[in-house]
């Protein structure tokens, strides 16, 4: 079941959904490549690592202490009670957070160099704090190398990688590759867009695979389930209010719905209704290249016959 929306989803944007579909994209972007890239190449799945405390870590509880009185009967008692201390506040402290984050690298095999480094950005590396600060001091390492960088930036919320030059886009796809630096290639691209198809940088003179990113992403939304999962009357993350008018008027124009979340709903009919008219005439394609179907028909038809003669 696909997506209501061109390209990327903004409801996948949610801190909800998000965790599980950059692991599922991470893993289908190696599946899509791997056989592309077979002998010369392999694609190996890394994790990084690190520890953060900030307010956006686990928080650690202090619960309610409740001194109840007792049911029974209690008895007078002449022993003195000392005045009680000064009420503490309730506070919540923050704990070390162990942090992982899968991303993908190309090695060559005779040599298992790293060829080309490929990262989808979390909310973590695009706000201040330790998430950032380990992300950039990854990528600046890279850029400082000969190796290839991918950056997939799939989040409007938090801040943008640093690029020289001001360019305003809800998304982007940067390809850098180490030849031709500082020079790069950026894929900006708005939420009434399609995801960006691009090369992935190899060495030079290899043939480089396309890596379709809106193909990737439709199968991760189909198999995750996400049309199940997601409650699509509900506001996403805030939306730009040109996005919110793109929304307005695409409904307007699609039979006159009258908000957002009917257009929505509307569509996922259409594309349910899409799916099971191509599953009816892929099955009748299917019984009709099958000579023993076309036989039974046959048979049939001559009986049908015989009994209205």
């Amino acid at each position: 079941m696909p997506s209501p929306f061109p390209g990327m989803d903004p409801y996948l944007e949610n801190p909800e959904f998000w965790p599980e579909v950059h692991s599922r994209l991470i893993i289908a972007i190696a599946d899509a490549i791997a056989p592309q890239l077979r002998p010369k190449y392999r694609v190996a799945v890394e994790k990084r690592i690190y520890q953060m405390a900030d307010e956006d870590s686990v928080l650690v509880g202090i619960p309610d202490v409740v001194v109840g009185r007792s049911l029974t009967t209690e008895k007078s008692s002449n022993i003195a009670v000392a005045a009680p201390a000064a009420k503490p506040l309730i506070v919540n402290i923050p704990i070390p957070e162990e942090v992982r984050e899968a991303y993908l690298e190309v090695r060559e095999v005779s040599t298992g160099e790293v060829v080309t480094a490929i990262e989808v950005l979390s909310p973590k590396n695009k706000r201040p704090g330790e998430g950032r600060k380990s992300y950039q001091s990854k990528r600046e390492k890279i850029l400082s190398n000969f190796t290839n960088l991918v950056e997939i930036d799939l989040l409007r919320s938090g801040e943008p990688m640093p690029i020289l030059g001001e360019i305003q886009s809800d998304y982007r796809i940067l390809v850098s590759r180490s030849e031709f630096r500082p020079k790069a290639e950026l894929y900006a691209f708005g939420l009434q867009q399609n995801i960006p198809a691009f090369l992935l940088p190899l060495r030079q003179g290899d043939i480089e695979p396309t890596v379709d990113l809106q193909v990737l992403m439709q199968g991760v939304y189909d198999r995750a389930g996400f049309d199940l999962a997601i409650d699509y009357s509900r506001e996403p993350i805030p939306l730009d209010e040109d996005i919110l008018a793109f929304i307005d008027n695409r409904a307007a124009n699609n039979g006159g719905i009258p908000n957002r979340s009917g257009y929505i709903n509307n569509v996922l009919s259409q594309h349910r209704r899409t799916i099971l008219e191509k599953e009816m005439i892929a099955a009748l394609q299917e019984d009709a290249n099958d000579p023993e179907y076309q036989e039974e028909i046959a048979l049939w038809d001559c009986v049908v016959a015989n009994g209205i003669e």
